[in-house]
């Protein structure tokens, strides 16, 4: 938990740091996740990414007994919504780091971001025209990445067409893994909506795993500052951005052991996951 000399990577303490945190007072409790790398695991392809097996039958029975569960991406929120609407209602789904919500079955774009929609839409187009050879362009409608996985000696030369897409359009870049994302330039992000969503909830943990979960951290760090228990969870590869480690209060070893976290949070409330 916050104050905790540094990350923690065993999965029993981690279990126990979740229920300690969560299952005393669960109805005034919030658990915030990211997705890829954290309930999917990251592949060549974005569109290919599947949430792990369990992961929303855990999810929703987690929403029966939490006062918040929430998943916060920067996928879209329609992604979101095809790969864990059956978690039901209660879990909030924000993808494009906060630019969009799935409530309902519907996806709801924030206003500010119709002014952007524009630029971002000739971006994308020049972006998919002139991308280096290997370079995957993922439009996102109100945002769109760059993604040189599969060819990584082609990382500067993709740096380079974002960086100047960017500047034409008057976007903002956010660094991600073996990626960067264009977006508007709006005081949105996962700090942001974890600000938003915990309200006046006294215990929130957030998982993440790359380096737009940096803000998240850091708008735990603050509700702990201002006396909120909260737990910051690395979800960790060989391409786990140091900054983040140092951050947490623990680490894990990929999505599968954040999975077998949330599970055993499920059954310690009374929740079976199945």
């Amino acid at each position: 938990m916050s104050g905790s000399p540094g990350p923690e990577p065993a999965v029993g303490a981690a279990e126990e740091a979740l229920v300690g945190l969560l299952g005393a007072e669960p109805a005034r409790a919030g658990l915030l996740t990211d997705f890829d790398g954290t309930l999917a695991s990251i592949v060549a392809d974005p569109a290919e990414a599947q949430a792990l097996p369990g992961v929303v039958a855990t999810l929703g029975a987690l929403a029966k007994r939490l006062g918040l569960v929430a998943v916060i991406s920067g996928r879209p929120a329609g992604f979101l919504l095809e790969r864990l609407g059956g978690v039901g209602p209660r879990v909030r789904l924000v993808g494009l780091y906060g630019l969009e919500e799935a409530r309902g079955g519907v996806v709801r774009l924030a206003p500010a971001c119709q002014p952007w929609l524009g630029p971002v839409r000739q971006a994308t187009l020049e972006a998919t025209r002139r991308a280096p050879a290997g370079v995957l362009v993922e439009p996102k409608g109100a945002s769109l990445t760059l993604h040189w996985r599969r060819a990584p000696d082609q990382e500067g030369a993709a740096r380079r067409l974002a960086e100047e897409l960017a500047g034409t359009r008057g976007l903002v870049l956010q660094e991600g893994r073996q990626a960067v994302e264009l977006r508007p330039p709006l005081a949105v992000d996962k700090g942001s909506v974890v600000r938003s969503l915990a309200g006046d909830l006294p215990a929130v943990a957030y998982a993440g795993d790359d380096l737009g979960d940096l803000a998240a951290f850091e708008a735990l760090g603050e509700l702990a500052q201002a006396g909120r228990r909260v737990l910051r969870v690395a979800v960790v590869d060989q391409e786990t951005p140091p900054a983040l480690l140092e951050r947490a209060d623990l680490a894990l070893p990929g999505p599968p052991a954040w999975l077998a976290c949330l599970r055993h949070l499920a059954r310690a409330l009374g929740e079976p996951p199945g």
